[in-house]
């Protein structure tokens, strides 16, 4: 029978890349290490791992039973600190993961009144999700996603909260600041600064310049968006934001806002949780919050 420790096991030799590795981490002896695999393998009848040398190598049996691991044991750490949130009054922690660079100004703005309203609620934000939430979602690595861009996948409720317009950043002394809505040409001699994300998952091209078939002189990404800003209103480049947070930024830069196309570009942010989680109280009054 597969147990808890089989799949801890395959999981830390996979990380640590030895036997001995793994059995300090998971504070077993090596020899106890190999025959708790070697029970299981006779048990099962197949190999796990095959030696080359000194290395092992997952044989096809181990590498399903290295993604049921990756898929099962952050589960199950979930659920017993959840458990141990319960045991001692706590309602448990919601772990927001953003895939987008921007949408972290937004939330700051939700995330303040729901933890007054929540006060046995902590709220923990990972930006290190560069378009790879759905997985992390499904890994229970997080337990909602803030995204632009949905994929909508069985097992996963992508709710929309917040309305708003793309919109091309430029020097308040820039030709085309005056400009009721630009061109997809008007930016081909311009070097347009994004975020570090691949071009296909960026508005500014997939929904304008691609479509026109049209590129910018040069294409700069950066990092933060306070740098981004500061470039843009240094003349050095123009950028592509949402409406509200250039118009935050108007006070402190000179920069504008000006329309993407005659008819812009409408976009939303959304809130992706698991299905299962959707009863879950403090999960839920985020959403409604973030949507009010």
């Amino acid at each position: 029978m597969i147990e808890r420790i089989h799949l801890a096991i395959i999981r830390e030799v996979e990380q640590q890349g030895s036997l001995t590795a793994a059995a300090e981490k998971l504070f077993l002896t090596q020899s106890a290490l190999s025959h708790s695999i070697k029970k299981l393998e006779q048990q099962l009848g197949t190999d796990i791992w095959l030696r080359e040398g000194r290395s092992l190598r997952l044989t096809q049996a181990g590498q399903y039973l290295l993604a049921v691991a990756n898929r099962l044991l952050p589960q199950l750490l979930l659920a017993e600190e959840r458990l141990r949130q319960f045991a001692q009054g706590e309602r448990g922690t919601l772990r927001i993961g953003m895939e987008c660079h921007p949408c972290y100004q937004w939330l700051l703005k939700v995330v303040s009144p729901y933890l007054a309203d929540w006060p046995d609620v902590d709220v923990d934000v990972k930006q290190k999700f560069q378009f790879g939430g759905i997985g992390a979602l499904f890994g229970y690595e997080i337990d909602m996603l803030v995204t632009p861009d949905p994929l909508y996948k069985p097992g996963l409720i992508f709710q929309p909260v917040f309305d708003y317009e793309q919109v091309l950043v430029v020097h308040r002394q820039h030709e085309l600041a005056q400009e009721a809505y630009v061109t997809p040409a008007q930016l081909s001699s311009e070097t347009l600064i994004t975020y570090p994300v691949d071009i296909d998952r960026l508005d500014i091209y997939n929904k304008f310049l691609q479509p026109a078939g049209i590129s910018p002189q040069v294409h700069k990404p950066i990092e933060t968006t306070d740098i981004m800003l500061q470039m843009v209103a240094s003349g050095r480049g123009v950028a592509a934001l949402p409406r509200w947070l250039v118009e935050e930024y108007q006070s402190r830069l000179d920069v504008v806002p000006v329309k993407l196309g005659k008819d812009g570009i409408a976009k939303q942010i959304y809130l992706g949780i698991r299905e299962a989680d959707v009863q879950i109280d403090y999960v839920q009054a985020f959403i409604d919050l973030a949507n009010s």
